[in-house]
């Protein structure tokens, strides 16, 4: 049996928001890349289809290339928000959490779109400026950390971090 703040449940706890938190990157940069093709003339679509490109290259140009890229787009930035709240644990939804996350963040995209996009698929690359797929990449960690500074909000002991909650208790965040 485990008890309300057991490691079992606080594991649980960690890999509930780290979904909650990746998932709302994805959706954080999902509408940066909307915005910005509405703006710009652009299409959002493209970069669907880039991700599709880079990921599984035979299937960019099948008709379902825009789902799959923002199936595999929001698979990896759950993936992203789970490595997040393992890696900065007790510092999740506090400001050193909150710069933590935005600079593993800007170390991602460098990664990304300076050493292996290029090499992978480069003309993902230039789908977007660079500046725009930057902002998209830091505003994915300000979205992350609002979900972890939420859950933090609502314990009523604020010296203690995530990994104090029950798993009911983020359920109802």
């Amino acid at each position: 049996m485990t008890t309300p703040y057991s490691p079992r449940v606080n594991a649980q706890l960690r890999w509930r928001a780290g979904l909650l938190a990746g998932l709302a990157g994805g959706v954080a940069e999902v509408l940066v890349i909307v915005l910005y093709a509405g703006l710009s003339g652009g299409s959002a679509a493209a970069v669907a289809r880039g991700i599709t490109a880079s990921v599984l290259p035979l299937a960019a140009s099948a008709p379902a290339a825009i789902p799959i890229g923002l199936a595999i787009h929001f698979g990896l930035a759950c993936l992203l928000g789970l490595a997040i709240a393992l890696a900065i644990g007790r510092l999740a939804g506090t400001w050193a959490g909150t710069g933590s996350i935005l600079l593993v963040l800007a170390l991602v995209w460098a990664i990304n779109f300076l050493v292996i996009l290029p090499v992978v698929n480069p003309d993902f690359v230039h789908i977007v400026p660079m500046a725009v797929s930057f902002t998209s990449k830091l505003l994915f960690g300000l979205a992350a950390a609002l979900v972890f500074t939420a859950i933090n909000h609502r314990n009523p002991r604020p010296a203690e971090s995530l990994s104090r909650y029950t798993s009911e208790e983020i359920c109802h965040v």
